[in-house]
């Protein structure tokens, strides 16, 4: 299976789900706005999500996907990694639930220490409410997790990167159907907001018969036996804590960063988020895809000890990664407001509120490649699992943002914090490749080292280009619907156009490589 493919299938789908997410916050603000039930509910869908991304979605990604890759692959062939996944499954379940349990009965606690301290009893009533209706998605998303795992080791990808579409797609149904039952039959805002934290849950079901659908057409039949800790399930929690600890790092950082934003004027974590949102798009369906498509085969060669599959998997993720990702990130720098305009200026979003979160946003993706270079970076220590020095490059890089923020805090604002995300994140992966280098993991070569200096070119030459298109295109950006719509694809069309144009001429787009990425078959590693 071709790596373009791969990541091809994946990120065309965390495009559609992406979309998808965009879609749902616009319905939700029009269906529920901003007030004292719109924070209660996110305060309290914020809890799964962290956890998720903590634990099911990193560490224990991390961890199980080499150990069953191995055994895959190995001479016991499918059904020791059966006899693996079960013995896995018959553990994490029973955890899970029990988790669960105990985070829904001390929920009022956990409320309470992530609140702010001054809302009312029906205020912190509803939050405790919504969160113990929302918690067990963290039990279903993780089984989804296991899954996912499975199939994407058989190069199955697209059910694991199809199933953040579901939840979507059925929270929209949600809004929509509270909307409808509003104007319809009278119902509250609270009432559609409880429907809204049933709609979580009931998503994650729909997800995890899906998923467990796919893990029997591949033949794995996953079942739960008597709970029993083998040494292979005993290695693989050895192997997630210090990955669970890394992904720690990363939601602190992201506490941190939301600390040093209230203490700025009031709308500073908005335009952060708002900024996000789009910095978000390139980098989960390039990143994400990426990290996803080469883990299980950098497992299989640095398994069977094949140093040169390794470097080439290696080396083909990092040449994607910055032909995609250097000219999304100078496009957003360059068209920065206006996109922001096009997107969400409307409403209560004035153009003020537009101009600042595009400032925020041209800071923020300078460090597009980088946080896309990790997860490219990432995957060739978890390979060899050593989730350790993945951990030790997220506190290095979070104790520069923490300590460039005290810095430059006052003086800068909210741009700077965006600023010393940036310089945080290149910091990480500087870290990260010269552990790979000293180690003798992979050392990338010259021929790619000119590539993307050539890319550089074409994204300097498409720069160029959106910088006078962006001025011909000023009246269109907050005019009407269809004048937004055409004002963005003009814009998105001369970026592809100069990009791609200037960079098969300056060779900084290798034919045989891209030739050889979309052949159907791998080199077998001996």
């Amino acid at each position: 299976m071709s790596l373009l493919r791969n990541v091809g299938t994946i990120g065309s789908l965390t495009m559609v789900s992406r979309v998808a997410g965009m879609a749902r916050e616009m319905i939700f603000s029009r269906v529920l706005g901003a007030n004292g039930v719109t924070d209660a509910w996110f305060q309290a869908f914020i809890i799964p999500n962290v956890f998720r991304r903590l634990f099911a979605e990193g560490a224990f990604s991390a961890a199980f996907v080499p150990m069953f890759s191995k055994r895959l692959h190995g001479e016991g062939g499918i059904d020791d990694a059966r006899s693996f996944s079960n013995d896995v499954l018959s553990v994490f379940l029973p955890v899970l639930i029990g988790l669960c349990a105990v985070m829904m009965l001390a929920m009022p606690l956990v409320i309470g220490i992530l609140g702010d301290g001054d809302a009312d009893r029906a205020q912190f009533a509803m939050e405790v409410a919504f969160a113990r209706i929302m918690f067990p998605y963290i039990v279903l998303v993780s089984l989804v997790t296991l899954f996912t795992g499975m199939l994407n080791s058989v190069s199955r990808f697209a059910p694991g990167a199809s199933f953040p579409i579901i939840l979507n797609v059925v929270l929209i149904a949600s809004l929509l159907g509270g909307d409808y039952a509003r104007e319809n039959f009278g119902a509250t805002l609270e009432q559609i907001a409880y429907a809204q934290a049933w709609a979580v849950t009931t998503g994650g079901v729909i997800q995890l018969a899906w998923l467990y659908y796919w893990t029997r057409v591949e033949g794995f039949r996953p079942k739960l036996l008597w709970p029993r800790i083998t040494p292979e399930v005993k290695r693989l929690s050895i192997i997630a804590l210090p990955a669970a600890i890394g992904g720690g790092a990363y939601q602190i950082n992201t506490l941190v960063q939301l600390y040093f934003l209230n203490q700025l004027e009031s709308g500073s974590v908005s335009y952060m988020n708002y900024a996000d949102r789009l910095n978000q798009l390139p980098l989960g369906i390039i990143g994400i895809a990426l990290s996803t498509a080469i883990l299980p085969t950098l497992s299989k060669f640095v398994g069977a000890k094949n140093r040169e599959g390794t470097d080439r998997i290696q080396s083909d993720a990092i040449e994607l990664a910055m032909l995609l990702t250097i000219p999304a990130a100078v496009a957003l720098a360059i068209c920065a407001v206006p996109f922001v305009t096009m997107i969400f200026q409307g409403g209560r979003f004035d153009a003020a509120d537009a101009a600042m979160t595009g400032n925020v946003l041209a800071a923020l993706v300078l460090g597009l490649p980088a946080y896309v270079l990790v997860k490219v970076l990432v995957p060739n220590f978890y390979a060899r699992s050593d989730t350790r020095t993945p951990v030790y490059a997220a506190f290095i890089s979070l104790f520069v943002f923490v300590a460039l923020n005290v810095a430059v805090l006052t003086e800068y604002g909210v741009v700077g914090v965006a600023f010393a995300s940036v310089i945080g994140a290149w910091i990480n992966v500087g870290f990260l490749y010269v552990v790979l280098v000293r180690r003798d993991y992979y050392t990338i070569p010259l021929a790619l080292v000119g590539r993307i200096a050539r890319q550089l070119v074409a994204a300097a030459a498409m720069g160029a280009a959106l910088w006078f298109a962006r001025d011909l295109l000023t009246g269109w950006f907050d005019a009407g619907l269809l004048a937004r719509l055409g004002a963005l694809l003009a814009l998105v069309l001369c970026s592809a156009v100069v990009y791609f144009g200037v960079a098969f001429a300056v060779g900084a787009i290798d034919r045989q490589r891209i030739a050889a990425l979309t052949k159907k078959r791998e080199p077998e590693a001996p």
